[in-house]
């Protein structure tokens, strides 16, 4: 099978990219509404944009009807969020908090997830997430406004907070950490099958 997408544009290549592109990390992202209502959401298109000066990249595939999801909106009234790292242990609250709950209610309370106050901004963080990164908004890039397409959001991480279980000398040790990916349709990975591979030195 090829798809041609020069030629025909109206391919839904959806499945293809999230079954094709995986395991990918999850951003579970918590935002403070203009009420103070605290939102959270998971966000599987997800990376680091830059190390120097640090930046995230998060993006939201825009719904059918076009509307921003409650974490843009949010971020764009306040400029500020967390995007907590999602391991094993936080799997079920996690898809909890993607149902489409109405923006007046706080998935922190719908999934039973506790709150810890942050440092640096004002949404708070998930206490049990082992690595949790304080942002500022840089910029949203909008690549498309239509139903499928995609807004890129550009996070200055203004500071990072590390359980000190999961560090080895200094470093965060993938087996302590328990990280999930998400994969096409319903499935996720874990990190717990892991191999080395020393990069080459020419």
């Amino acid at each position: 099978m090829f798809l041609d997408l020069t030629s025909n544009a109206d391919h839904n290549v959806y499945s293809y990219l999230v079954g094709g592109i995986s395991p990918r990390p999850i951003a579970w992202i918590s935002t403070l509404s203009e009420k103070g209502i605290a939102n959270i959401a998971p966000y599987s298109f997800f990376t680091v944009a830059s190390c120097n000066p640090p930046v995230l990249s998060v993006t939201q595939v825009n719904p059918r009807d076009h509307a921003n999801k409650d974490t843009l909106t949010n971020l764009l009234a306040t400029k500020e969020c967390v995007v907590n790292i999602v391991s094993n242990s936080l799997v079920e609250q996690m898809n909890q908090s993607c149902a489409n709950y109405p923006n007046n209610v706080s998935e922190f309370d719908e999934a039973n997830i506790q709150q810890a106050p942050s440092t640096l901004v004002s949404p708070p963080s998930v206490e049990a997430s082992k690595v949790r990164y304080e942002c500022t908004l840089r910029e949203v890039i909008t690549v498309s406004e239509k139903a499928g397409g995609g807004k890129m959001m550009l996070l200055d991480i203004v500071g990072i907070c590390v359980d000190d279980a999961i560090l080895v000398n200094g470093y965060i040790d993938p087996a302590r950490l328990e990280a999930v990916g998400k994969m096409g349709g319903d499935y996720f990975s874990t990190t717990k099958d892991k191999f080395v591979l020393k990069r080459p030195q020419l």
